[in-house]
């Protein structure tokens, strides 16, 4: 795929999973793989920017696994951004879909 078409959609990715609950990073990266097609370091850029924009808190939980692990927690501000990129995603896709489909009845 594309590599542009995934950096348009991986805040968006990003945004649905921590809507559906809390992750850590590397939880993240491997829940958009099985669908996308991504590099591991493209996720936590999305991840900084979303908190420093307040779309996203983060936490610390111990792991028996190793060190602990920080957790990102979706915010309501992130969760009123959601809604309106999933808006404008939805109005985007139809526009270009509608736009392939005059190319395949001409």
């Amino acid at each position: 795929m594309n590599a542009q078409f995934k950096k348009g959609v991986l805040e968006l990715c990003v945004l649905v999973l921590l809507d559906k609950r809390d992750f850590y990073g590397y939880e993240l990266i491997k829940q958009i793989t099985e669908n996308i097609e991504i590099s591991e370091g493209s996720v936590y850029p999305v991840l900084r920017r979303i908190l420093k924009q307040g779309y996203c808190t983060t936490y610390l939980t111990e792991s028996s696994e190793g060190p602990s692990r920080k957790y990102y927690h979706l915010t309501e501000e992130g969760k009123l951004y959601l809604q309106e990129q999933k808006k404008e995603y939805k109005h985007f896709t139809q526009g270009v879909n509608a736009l392939m489909e005059e190319d395949e009845n001409e």
